[in-house]
């Protein structure tokens, strides 16, 4: 009888003490697709740092940082595995192996912004538009740094165009390790920038795509307003 009931408190203290540890996430997603740097000269990608003028399609504001992956439904989706170059481009809440947000296109584009999301991109050819994201414990010395693609749809004021040609149409590659110092692996901030490409006046789909290993992928997207 003693030996039953050491048991089984033993066992429910193994169980509180796995239940305490708290679970590192591991996937990422564009947190800000305009960052905007109080000082221009210095690449401060904190929310000390700057600001952001642009979001991912239906993104929440007044979060914090890198804490998305812990809401339902959370901000990572990821493409299925075995042809992720087949898979929808922009999560829509229900495909992928790991469902996101919903990112499929509102009609019009900008019902996905504003009120309880944050605004749309606004920009013009020959801008540059610096794209923010968390290192999700990805950012370490000892972890491949993988290159973000930036893909940019040519259609102009239409439908998402497939992954299969999005990757016809890829008009930056961003070290995914361009990361700020700190000792929190999960938090740390990221980011990369990139000019507009020529585009004629209209919103087009851009596509933030990240590889975190074989045939893993990551995405977000958003409606770009571009001008001349």
């Amino acid at each position: 009888m003693v030996l039953k009931s050491t048991f089984t408190f033993l066992a429910v203290a193994t169980l509180a003490v796995f239940s305490a540890t708290p679970v590192a996430e591991a996937h990422s997603w564009a947190d800000c697709i305009d960052w905007k740097f109080n000082n221009p000269k210095k690449q401060d990608w904190t929310d000390k740092g700057g600001k952001c003028v642009g979001y991912a399609r239906r993104f929440p504001t007044g979060k914090a940082f890198g804490s998305l992956d812990s809401d339902d439904p959370s901000r990572h989706y990821q493409q299925v595995r075995k042809n992720p170059d087949s898979a929808l481009p922009c999560s829509n809440h229900r495909a992928g192996v790991e469902p996101g947000a919903d990112e499929t296109r509102a009609n019009p584009p900008s019902k996905a912004y504003g009120g309880k999301y944050g605004q749309m991109t606004v920009t013009a050819v020959g801008d540059t538009l610096c794209v923010r994201w968390p290192a999700k414990n990805h950012a370490a010395k000892n972890e491949p740094n993988g290159m973000v693609q930036i893909n940019l749809s040519k259609v102009r004021n239409g439908a998402d165009i497939s992954q299969q040609e999005l990757l016809k149409n890829t008009i930056a590659r961003l070290p995914y390790r361009n990361c700020m110092p700190g000792s929190n692996e999960d938090r740390r901030a990221c980011g990369g920038c990139f000019k507009v490409p020529v585009r004629a006046s209209g919103i087009y789909l851009l596509q933030w795509r990240w590889m975190l290993n074989k045939n893993e992928w990551y995405t977000s997207c958003a409606d770009i307003q571009i001008g001349k």
